[in-house]
């Protein structure tokens, strides 16, 4: 990024170039406002303008919601690998090793236990850096293991979900991961033990499908993309304009889809406050 100004030395036709170190901006994506990055930081990866949250990292999102030094991650041997021999513009082996390498986590979803607000619960939490956080068999298994020993434990589970949906490159298997978490779900509410679900933007696709709306409360961020097809292919399907917001958490509020919008910041007490509800 650079600015110009104009030498006051009276020479045509020159400038000298001011360099301003990258990174030390962002644009917000809702309001399109340039901000100090260090600004957008200090409050919690929230623009400061209009108060639209940013996506963040599964690690920082337990940073977040976690009590500190109270999150012992599970499942963490499990790996990856290609049933399909799946190829497009590159094979899926090599797109699954680059998103480790550039997310530093194994798959798109991180589970373990925590403490939140002083209640213990299983949290997993999704990372939409790793391939749109899509689910494929090893983020179905995690996520089946994390509500078994939740099931074991006693536990309530909170699953924090940002995902473009099924794996595609996984095929038939990848849409098999939302039948099988779905009956997790329901041998965890056969034990009585709560859900709650915390929808982040995006959350589309299968994970909206089949996990990410069974909570026994739902709750979302505000201004979060949340739905299954996207907004121009229905338009398309059903050849019609489609309402303002539509897809919004705050749409999905005023019909009765979700249960409440929360702030960033005040997620991790209404979480606090839930938790000490059902316990």
């Amino acid at each position: 990024m650079a600015w110009f100004r104009r030498k006051t030395d009276g020479s045509e036709g020159q400038a000298s170039k001011v360099h301003i170190a990258e990174g030390l901006w962002i644009k917000c994506d809702s309001c399109k406002e340039i901000m100090y990055r260090a600004e957008v930081e200090r409050a919690g990866r929230v623009c400061p303008k209009c108060h639209y949250p940013f996506r963040i990292s599964a690690r920082e999102r337990i940073a977040l919601l976690a009590d500190a030094g109270a999150f012992e991650e599970h499942q963490t041997h499990l790996e990856t690998t290609d049933p399909l021999g799946f190829k497009d513009t590159k094979k899926y082996r090599d797109r699954v090793r680059a998103a480790v390498q550039k997310t530093r986590t194994d798959e798109a979803v991180v589970t373990g236990v925590a403490r939140i607000g002083g209640f213990p619960a299983v949290l997993c939490a999704f990372e939409f850096g790793f391939l749109g956080g899509s689910m494929g068999s090893v983020v179905g298994e995690k996520l089946a293991r994390a509500i078994e020993l939740a099931v074991d434990k006693h536990l309530p589970v909170v699953i924090v979900s940002a995902s473009g949906g099924a794996r595609m490159q996984e095929g038939i298997l990848s849409l098999m991961q939302m039948a099988k978490t779905s009956a997790a779900l329901q041998r965890l509410a056969e034990h009585r033990l709560p859900y709650l679900s915390v929808l982040t933007d995006p959350t589309t696709g299968g994970v909206t499908a089949s996990f990410a709306m069974l909570g026994d409360v739902i709750l979302a961020e505000p201004r979060a993309l949340i739905g299954f097809a996207g907004p121009r292919v229905i338009a398309e399907t059903i050849r019609q304009p489609l309402p303002e917001g539509f897809q919004r958490s705050e749409f999905l509020l005023e019909h009765g889809q979700i249960d409440l919008i929360v702030e960033r910041r005040d997620l991790k007490d209404t979480l606090r406050r839930l938790l000490a509800f059902f316990a």
